[in-house]
């Protein structure tokens, strides 16, 4: 168990995310260590394009207005929570 970049919770599983997504080439780039709900969140808001465009570091991701908002709710649940994450509509439409 660690603690999660984004929403400094402690004692959650965290994943590994790509700072500049592997597919614009941040394979070998910086990473940081966040929660699966956190994870999960950041691709359902955005594509990778829009990540890479505008959100490749932690404090950029935590400044987000629409990460942010979730960000000041995770952090008042439990961290054995799983949630069920939906991917955005602005999200569904860019497809």
């Amino acid at each position: 168990m660690d603690t999660c970049e984004l929403c400094e919770r402690d004692e959650v599983e965290t994943t590994v995310h790509h700072l500049l997504p592997k597919e614009m080439g941040g394979t070998f780039g910086a990473t940081a260590n966040i929660c699966i709900p956190c994870h999960k969140q950041i691709h359902a808001l955005y594509t990778n394009a829009d990540i890479a465009a505008r959100l490749t570091t932690i404090p950029e991701l935590k400044e987000d207005a629409q990460l942010s908002r979730f960000i000041k709710w995770i952090r008042k649940q439990p961290p054995t929570k799983l949630m069920k994450i939906k991917k955005s509509n602005d999200r569904k439409r860019k497809r």
